[in-house]
């Protein structure tokens, strides 16, 4: 089984329309970086010129796990909203990732002298929650059919629930902020998956996942164009009557710096973004590597966040190669989703040829299983799985754990980490998750 090569299902995915990118208001580009004068100036005007007055603002922000300097853009947007917002509730769309602590908040706000409230006075600041019910918005379904047009024909008979945190449907205007990157489900994150599966709950986070699952985030993740995926999120979107509007970011590897930011309607600036990011978060090599060590900082807390060392480094390890998730601060696979447990990492043969089986367990935590399995096969005769890669979790979570998880395990200190960057077969990668790694050969098919 040779699966090196990624297979993009062409008819799946769409260029990205002429001209959408260009709706949206740019300042930088794949190269250089960004002053705090410029980014400020930026943010400012482009807020001046927009509708807002006597408006009530959901800012919608991402969580921890994601490397973005919001501390570069908050101050310019509270200030253009000041006097001018009715009021401003800052959302931070967690998904279904564990709800931040005050101090972690006021971490990712830049606020950690004085707190958040302090720091951004008037302003409200919540975790998305996802677990209430009576915080969630109910805005209809998405029938079967329409589920079958977006996405090819990968799911036919299964509507989708559109549910959402009440507070962006309840608001006059709803503000996205946050960075694109390449994406395992999307393609390339940002825009309105800030809305889904950011602050919405398990329906569209299980059907939208699932739908990226069944492609295989080998050939999603980092692939332009309108994916499947983006096309359910967009349709979800468009049920939300609220002003729309964002703020996207190129991030410079690490966080604390950006490359470019756009201003303009969820999918104009997420496009100009996405074809940015294509150029500064993919790196390209000539050959696979027998050996990856994904180096995962500590903003991921758990596998489920974690995981995405294996998903941006996999592509360019070789077949029947391995991939190491080095991550000694991690102690538990997902507190959030323990049944991770329950069904173990698989690849995506194991579960569609055992549909009976699985069909009723949550599609999302089906879709991270096989993320962080990758491409293999699975014969349902004889019940042999194969896997095109090994995975090795060097991390604090016990042998006995990983060996239930269907995963390898490795101690984490017996790895010499600078012998292993110096070995030409290893490819060692700081700051795992962020970076996409891609085979050169691929360039011209992306």
């Amino acid at each position: 089984m040779s699966q090196t090569q990624m297979q993009t299902p062409g008819p799946l995915i769409h260029p990205i329309p002429e001209g959408l990118a260009e709706r949206a208001a740019l300042l930088g580009g794949p190269e250089g970086v960004l002053t705090d004068e410029q980014i400020a100036g930026f943010v400012a005007e482009q807020l001046a010129g927009a509708d807002l007055d006597g408006k009530s603002v959901c800012l919608i922000i991402p969580d921890g796990t994601r490397s973005v300097p919001l501390p570069l853009v908050l101050p310019a947007i509270h200030e253009a909203l000041a006097g001018r917002a009715s009021s401003v509730t800052v959302l931070i769309a967690l998904g279904t990732h564990a709800a931040m602590s005050e101090s972690a908040i006021d971490t990712l706000l830049g606020a950690t002298e004085h707190g958040a409230a302090a720091t951004y006075p008037e302003w409200t600041v919540l975790n998305h929650a996802w677990d209430d019910p009576a915080q969630i918005a109910d805005l209809g379904e998405i029938s079967a059919e329409r589920i079958a047009e977006l996405t090819g024909g990968l799911l036919t008979d299964i509507p989708m629930r559109v549910q959402i945190n009440k507070l962006v449907v309840e608001s006059d205007v709803d503000l996205i902020v946050g960075p694109v990157f390449p994406h395992e489900v999307v393609g390339f994150s940002g825009g309105n998956k800030y809305f889904f599966p950011g602050c919405s709950v398990h329906d569209v986070i299980d059907v939208s996942h699932w739908v990226g699952a069944l492609i295989t985030a080998s050939r999603i993740i980092g692939t332009p164009g309108i994916t499947p995926v983006r096309q359910l999120i967009d349709a979800a979107s468009e049920l939300i009557d609220s002003e729309k509007l964002a703020i996207t970011m190129d991030v410079v590897s690490g966080g604390q710096e950006l490359n470019a930011i756009a201003v303009g309607d969820p999918q104009a600036a997420w496009a100009a973004m996405a074809k940015i990011s294509a150029q500064t978060h993919i790196t390209y090599v000539q050959k696979p590597y027998r050996r990856i060590v994904a180096l995962v900082p500590e903003m991921y807390d758990d596998m489920w966040t974690g995981a995405k060392g294996f998903y941006k480094s996999e592509p360019v390890c070789a077949d029947g190669g391995d991939v190491i998730i080095y991550a000694p601060h991690i102690t538990e696979v997902a507190a959030m989703h323990p049944g991770i447990r329950d069904i173990g990492y698989h690849n995506i043969e194991y579960f569609t040829k055992q549909w009976e089986r699985f069909k009723d367990h949550p599609w999302g935590e089906l879709a991270h299983s096989t993320h962080v399995t990758g491409l293999g096969t699975f014969d349902p005769e004889t019940g042999v799985e194969e896997q095109r890669v090994n995975r090795f979790f060097a991390t604090s979570i016990s042998q006995e754990e990983c060996e239930a998880h269907n995963v390898l395990y490795l101690d984490p200190a017996s790895l010499d980490i600078d012998a292993l960057r110096s070995d030409p077969d290893t490819l060692v990668i700081d700051h795992a998750g962020e970076v996409l790694f891609r085979l050169a050969a691929e360039r011209s098919s992306l």
